[in-house]
Formats: C-alpha cells, sequence, structure tokens
C-alpha cells in the first residue's frame, strides 16, 4: 500500500481517532494534528496494563468489597455459589465497560472487541474464566496472530462454548474443529464439491476433531479452585495418524500426545489463505464493509504479505494500515455505521464524560450503560453466535444492521436518558 502523504489536518486525525478508539475528545484531536501521524499511529498501537474488576455488590461472600475475585473460590453452597456468580457477571460487565471510558487513547479496547466478534465466545461458564480470556485477547491483540488460535484453542472458555471439553477418542466432537477452519483461521470459501469449501474438506474437519481430543476443564465455580484449569488426559486422546486433504498437500499428523493440536494449527497457518481471510476481517472492521476489486486485488494482498512477512504479527499490518493512503481516502471516511458501544461512548468519551463517585455507585452506572448496549443489540461478551455479531459478517447490509427499526429507537432513548435524566444507578 501507498504511504499516506497528504495535508494532516483535524480532518484526518479525527478519522484515525474514531475508527481505532471509541472516542476522541477536541484536545485529543488537536493533540494527534500536533503529534503527527506516523507518532500518532505508534502511540495508538500500544496496550497499557489494566487492573482487574473487583467485589462491589453484595452478592460477593467470598472477597472483601473492594477487592478483585479473579483467582478466587466460589462457595460451597449451591444458592451461595450461584449469587456470587452473578455478582461477578456484575463486576465483570461494569470493569468491561470502565476500561472503554478509560481508553487513553489506546487501540487496545477496539482491538478486545474485534477479537471477540472474530472467536465469538460468550462469557456464560464462570466471570473467573471470562475475565482470563478477555485478557488473553487483550494481552495478544497485536502480537501473533497463530500463538493467539492456540492460546484460545485451549483456553477454558473455548473448550467449553464449543465443547472441546468434551470431545474424546471415544466420542469425537467435531463442533472446534469445524469453527477453527471456518470461522478463526482459514475461512469458507465457495463449495465446489460435496463436503469441499475451498480451503477445506469435511475430513479435514474430522480430522481435526481427532486432534483436538483429551481436553479436560476442571474447577469450574470451584469451591477449592482458585481458576479453572485445563489438562490433557491421555487416555483421552486418539492416537492414530491423521491425513489431511489435498489442500493441505496431504499432510499427516502423527500422534504428538498435547503438542498435537499445536502441529495442526501450524499446517493450517502454511497456507497463505489463513492471512488473507484475518487480513479481510480487519479491514472490514476498521476501514470498510466493501471488499470490492479493488480492495482484494491491491489492498488485502499487501496487508496478507506484511503478515506472513511478519510471521503474523499483527501491530505491523495495523501500522500499515492506518499510515496507508488507502486509508484517508474520503470515500472511507463515514463508512461505517458506529456500534452501540461507538455510539455509546463516541458521547461520553468525547466529552469526558465518566462517573466520579464510589466504586458501588460508579459500577451500578457502568453496568446499566452495558443493559443500554445490550438493548441495542450488543451485548459485551456475549456475541449472538459463533460467527459474532451478524453486522460485521452479513451481506449486504452489515453495519446497517445497528440501526434497524428497533434499534434506532433504542439509539434515541439513550441520548434521551443522557440530555434529560443521565445514568441511573442502584437498580442493580
Amino acid at each position: 500500500m501507498t504511504p499516506y502523504s497528504g495535508p494532516w489536518t483535524k480532518a484526518e486525525a479525527a478519522h484515525l481517532l474514531r475508527r481505532t478508539v471509541f472516542g476522541a475528545t477536541n484536545q485529543q484531536i488537536i493533540a494527534a494534528v500536533v503529534n503527527g501521524m506516523e507518532n500518532t499511529v505508534t502511540s495508538l498501537l500500544q496496550i497499557p496494563p489494566t487492573s482487574p474488576p473487583l467485589a462491589y455488590h453484595p452478592g460477593e461472600t467470598i472477597v472483601a468489597q473492594g477487592s478483585t475475585w479473579v483467582n478466587s473460590v466460589y462457595p460451597s453452597n449451591q444458592a451461595e455459589n450461584q449469587e456470587c456468580e452473578n455478582a461477578r457477571s456484575r463486576s465483570l460487565a461494569a470493569w468491561t465497560n470502565k476500561n472503554i471510558n478509560e481508553e487513553n487513547g489506546s487501540i487496545a479496547e477496539k482491538l478486545v472487541f474485534f477479537w471477540q466478534n472474530h472467536f465469538g465466545v460468550t462469557g456464560d461458564s464462570e466471570s473467573r474464566a471470562m475475565y482470563h480470556f478477555l485478557m488473553l485477547l487483550r494481552q495478544s491483540s497485536l502480537g501473533n496472530f497463530k500463538q493467539l488460535v492456540k492460546d484460545v484453542t485451549i483456553d477454558p472458555s473455548m473448550l467449553l462454548f464449543l465443547n472441546g471439553s468434551s470431545n474424546t477418542v471415544y466420542s469425537p466432537n467435531e463442533n472446534y474443529s469445524r469453527e477453527l477452519l471456518e470461522l478463526f483461521s482459514i475461512g469458507k470459501g465457495t463449495q465446489i464439491a460435496t463436503g469441499d469449501y475451498s480451503h477445506y474438506t469435511e475430513n479435514d474437519v474430522a480430522a481435526g476433531a481427532k486432534i483436538l481430543t483429551a481436553y479436560v476443564v476442571t474447577g469450574i465455580r470451584s469451591d477449592s479452585l482458585t481458576q479453572a484449569v485445563v489438562s490433557f488426559n491421555p487416555i483421552l486422546h486418539d492416537n492414530s495418524s491423521k491425513q489431511l486433504s489435498y489442500h493441505f498437500n496431504g499432510q499427516i499428523i502423527n500422534a504428538n500426545d498435547a503438542q498435537e493440536y499445536s502441529d495442526f494449527i501450524d499446517v493450517i497457518f502454511n497456507q497463505s489463505q489463513v492471512a488473507t481471510f484475518i487480513c479481510s476481517k480487519l479491514y472490514r472492521y476498521f476501514v470498510n464493509y466493501d471488499l470490492n476489486a479493488f480492495v482484494m486485488s491491491d489492498i488485502i494482498p499487501s496487508m496478507a504479505l506484511t503478515l506472513t512477512s511478519n510471521n503474523y504479527e499483527i501491530l505491523p499490518v495495523l501500522h500499515q494500515l492506518f499510515t496507508s493512503e488507502h486509508f484517508y481516502d474520503l470515500s472511507i471516511r463515514g463508512a461505517i455505521i458506529r456500534n452501540p458501544y461507538e455510539m455509546i461512548y463516541g458521547i461520553l468519551n468525547a466529552t469526558g464524560t465518566a462517573p466520579n463517585f464510589g466504586l458501588a455507585v460508579n459500577s451500578d452506572i457502568y453496568l446499566n450503560i452495558y443493559y443500554f448496549a445490550s438493548t441495542m443489540g450488543q451485548d459485551y461478551a456475549r456475541p449472538p453466535s459463533v460467527s459474532g455479531w451478524t453486522a460485521y459478517y452479513q451481506a449486504p447490509a452489515f453495519s446497517k444492521l445497528w440501526i434497524n427499526s428497533t434499534y434506532i429507537k433504542k439509539r434515541f432513548d439513550f441520548i434521551g436518558a443522557m440530555l434529560f435524566t443521565g445514568v441511573t444507578f442502584g437498580t442493580n
């Protein structure tokens, strides 16, 4: 891609910040102009540390109010266990919104959303596991894509979400293997024959399921273990040799116990289509949903080459994209309708609005914002399906789906509430 060499004014700086953060103040836009494009992009592409969520709800009976629960046990009593989980779920939801409200000029929170959408995991197993999953996405968001796929593959939340924890040699489950190929790595192409989807076949799905056997999750809501634990049980593993299809050059994955999943992913990532697939998703998220002929012939191949040349590191690709001539083209600006969180925090962050009360009140305010966003079609950490939110993949509407007849009314309701009553607290 041709590097951008045009004027660097408030218009260009504002466009960059609109796409990379949830909301920028006028002062931040002016600072971006003064600092220049290169320095601004470099500053955006950093992941700052974040503190863990804190207990604030009376349902939390294990740790003290104001302390974190992310590595704490659960109550033994079933009713108290559920009440504790409810309290932690509220705390986690408030924490995610607090992070967005305090994004401080970093792309981190927008990338956490991107990877949530990419992997589609819902936070229904337990809040501790979901916290650690979100932190995995955050800490790896600009890092190595191949390693992220490997880490997610054996993460407790993913193993529970797509039944990987029940996938054994005695009862193979193809759910994760299928989504690993179709949604997480190489993508499903045009069906060219029965069971053949251009980039992989049904035989690859079946072989992948055998490769991924024997991972067990323990410790969910445990009264003795401080977090969910993943272990590999050799007795449950399929030790046969697994041959992949011609799409993977007939590669044979030999028995390799707990490293077999890594061998499988290495083979998948040897295919150039993996880079094309993830770069297309990055483009749709940050630039435009329209993957037209020019984009597919010029922009995506350039991004994909950068990705593979850097051993699947994401940061160089985004740096290239955000400093490119194409990114600042006038036809790109205003091409994406904001998702609910972008709309909400586009107002709050741009005006420097943040709650400034005690922990419990602040958390309740953030929790109510979370509920507002869910009524507009975006439930943080709970995509509607493994495919993610429909606005990022469903043609031809794409981001227009955020403003259907139901959701657009909810947006007006939120704006009215902000103008006339503010965000309430103490109701949850």
